[in-house]
């Protein structure tokens, strides 16, 4: 069957972060809407969770007019749904659905989920309930709109509608499920952008890669007490119609975890829409070092020159998946390196269990004076409800990474969301990212890797991992490991070789310090560069291969 006979009428995409800024997923689904409208010309709608009753999401734009036919039917039928547009580029519908209703029936719901197709909830616990509610409402909604909407004008033009349903994460398999049990015509994918128990291995200090042949999946959800996270996820991916993942390594958890390869990979794309230009980009920096440099000084107590080297790193906080530990290890062996003769501050952007703004440093930022003196626990940018047992600080404490004056190498743990109001920096990350002079994601596990490739975007040369699919297809690119003067510097990792790649981390730091101005020019333009091979026109191309097979195996 041709591309073009197979292009969908309807395309309707389930994610828990559909108009919800969560992680990556949310970039993926944001930045992608505007391509497949154009590429494909299918009706685009997202259905999200709707968290955001008592205030206002300024990600959502209500519009009572939109599908007006519908809403008075689906509200007729019990559904509490708002129907509008996503603030994102393209406009793309957006129903938020309130899921809190199907508590009511949740066992009911657990138990037909387990006759139809063998999912188990019987260890469910933590966030499963609010996903799996959701999931299912929003298959309730799609099958309405469906009804109300897709079949009626299928009517018309007397022909089936060719109609997309495209499920993000274990926290939609669900509802893809039901739907697909419900109408089978409609086509039904399955995306995984990290397995639950890949993750979950090498969240608890397992060695996830050394063994990775020798793993079971569900022997591995029941010692890690991950069952019906696991149980969802696999039997999605092996009953959808095209089931899919963000990269090859994740495939080869996929293969190896759930028993089943992914039909297509949906390498994550991105768009650079936001990135500032020209004259636009230079001001952003400089302010940007500015106000880091400004609370470094204020919480430090000390001057920071204008060549000071500033790194940064940031996403969820997963101590030993996001590679926070070895970065700080790296940093320590940075900061007993003779040869380091200019100051390398560094911030680790990756929210914790924020308590609020340290009001020390927020008196010393408002006042007119500078202090010679560090704050107490001068590794920290706000308060946390946890400081002593904080990962990352203790860590810090342990290694002696303690910002002595003495040192060169200053780290600064900022454990809030970046939003603009975080009550220190006040500006968004995305501001902030261009003062940035390099930037490491040393991961241990990641399926993709969004902060790598938004930091080549902005310009910013980075450090990353052959462990995480954005580093792989890097070195991709190349045909060989890429290296710092390619602009993104891909570190060979282990469950065995910590040692040489905290060193290797280490040394292409000191080597980024003795760099001149033209050099880190040329880097700075090569890393832009390899974030223009990544753009969402690049890569639609494997969301038409999904569409594609989804639509082929229905009509089989």
């Amino acid at each position: 069957m041709s591309v073009k006979k197979a292009t969908p009428d309807h395309i309707i995409e389930v994610s828990w972060e559909v108009c919800n800024k969560v992680g990556g997923i949310y970039t993926v689904l944001s930045t992608r809407a505007k391509t497949i409208l154009t590429q494909t010309n299918a009706q685009l709608m997202f259905i999200g969770p709707d968290l955001w009753k008592e205030t206002e999401n300024p990600l959502f734009k209500e519009d009572k007019r939109l599908l007006a036919g519908w809403r008075k039917k689906a509200t007729e039928e019990g559904f509490e749904i708002r129907i509008g547009r996503w603030n994102i580029p393209g406009e793309p519908i957006a129903v938020l659905v309130d899921f809190t209703p199907y508590y009511n029936i949740k066992n009911e719901i657990y138990a037909e989920a387990w006759n139809l197709f063998g999912v188990d909830s019987l260890h469910a616990y933590g966030d499963y309930d609010e996903a799996s509610m959701f999931s299912y409402a929003a298959a309730r909604v799609a099958e309405s709109y469906y009804n109300h909407v897709i079949a009626k004008e299928a009517k018309k033009a007397s022909e089936a509608p060719k109609v997309i349903y495209q499920a993000h994460e274990w926290m939609t398999g669900l509802g893809a499920l039901f739907l697909k049990h419900w109408i089978p015509s409609i086509a039904t994918i399955f995306t995984t952008h990290a397995t639950s128990i890949g993750r979950s291995i090498a969240g608890n200090m397992k060695p996830l890669y050394d063994y990775m042949n020798g793993y079971n999946g569900d022997q591995m959800a029941s010692e890690l007490n991950m069952e019906s996270k696991h149980s969802i996820e696999k039997q999605s991916a092996h009953r959808v119609d095209c089931f899919t993942t963000v990269s090859e390594i994740t495939d080869r958890e996929c293969t190896q975890l759930l028993e089943k390869k992914a039909d297509v990979v949906l390498v994550n794309g991105f768009e650079d829409d936001f990135v500032p230009k020209g004259a636009a980009f230079t001001a952003k920096r400089k302010e940007a070092r500015r106000v880091m440099l400004n609370v470094a000084s204020h919480l430090l107590g000390q001057e920071f020159a204008d060549n000071t080297i500033i790194v940064s790193t940031g996403g969820r906080y997963e101590f030993r998946n996001k590679g926070i530990d070895i970065l700080l290890e790296s940093l320590k062996r940075l900061a007993n390196e003779p040869s380091l003769d200019r100051d390398v501050l560094a911030f680790i952007n990756v929210p914790a269990w924020v308590k609020g703004p340290r009001k020390d440093l927020q008196e010393r930022l408002e006042s007119p004076l500078r202090s010679v003196t560090p704050l107490e626990t001068s590794m920290i940018s706000h308060e946390l409800h946890n400081m002593d047992d904080d990962k990352a600080l203790s860590m810090m404490r342990a290694i002696g990474l303690d910002n002595n004056p003495n040192s060169r190498v200053k780290v600064i743990f900022v454990p809030c969301y970046l939003n603009g109001n975080d009550g220190i920096f006040n500006m968004p990350y995305y501001d902030l990212l261009p003062g940035d002079d390099l930037a490491v994601y040393p991961s241990y596990y990641e399926p993709w890797g969004y902060t790598p490739l938004e930091s080549v975007a902005f310009h910013v040369p980075t450090i990353t991992t052959d462990l995480a699919g954005f580093g792989l297809w890097t070195n991709s690119l190349k045909g060989e490991y890429s290296q710092l003067e390619d602009g993104v510097k891909v570190v060979h990792r282990t469950d065995s070789n910590w040692d040489d790649a905290a060193n290797e981390i280490k040394n292409t730091i000191l080597t980024f310090t003795k760099m001149d101005d033209k050099q880190v020019a040329d880097l700075r333009r090569r890393a832009a560069n390899i974030a223009k091979k990544a753009l969402w026109d690049k890569f639609v191309k494997y969301y038409l291969e999904a569409y594609e097979v989804a639509l082929s195996k229905v009509n089989e």
